[in-house]
């Protein structure tokens, strides 16, 4: 028996839509590097400043470790490590989840806000710099609708899509 899975005929991209699909990768790749670069002279990664800003933006800031794996559509196991290098920093710390033994909340501390308020200017002049001020508003409007297009169930999938931080 076969585990081969069944052949499918392939749709192959023509040419707009290659254009299409290599600029957008080039935009969010030169964007993305763009701020990386900005927040790194100040001293945080770009996974750095999603974990403290959504911990900011938490009630206690606090989050269970598997909601900011979802929302930033990374594994638990990659949070952790990546939350134990923020925590030896003084960032965040972790406290035991009552409710699921394997679990654990990440609170953001006063250094992890210091942190960000000091980061959050350098980080909106960056995201400005490099993005909203290149684009007129019906643009920001246009980007807005395609993401949201693209966050919705496609037929077939057997699960939704995970939320993209900046999204």
């Amino acid at each position: 028996m076969s585990t081969k899975p069944p052949a499918r005929t392939v749709r192959w991209l023509n040419p707009d839509e290659e254009r299409a699909w290599r600029a957008f990768l080039r935009v969010v790749v030169a964007v993305q590097t763009g701020t990386a670069r900005d927040l790194a002279a100040i001293g945080l990664s770009e996974p750095d400043y999603e974990v403290l800003s959504t911990l900011s933006e938490r009630p206690a800031h606090t989050s269970t470790l598997g909601e900011q794996a979802d929302k930033m559509g990374w594994s638990r196991s990659r949070l952790s490590r990546h939350a134990t290098r923020m925590e030896t920093r003084g960032l965040l710390r972790r406290t035991p989840d009552p409710t699921d033994g394997r679990g654990c909340f990440l609170v953001l501390t006063a250094q992890g806000l210091d942190a960000l308020e000091n980061a959050a200017p350098a980080h909106v002049e960056s995201v400005r710099r490099r993005f909203i001020d290149r684009l007129a508003p019906e643009d920001l409007i246009a980007i807005e609708q395609i993401a949201r297009r693209l966050q919705e169930p496609q037929a077939g999938d057997d699960r939704p899509p995970k939320r993209h931080p900046s999204a």
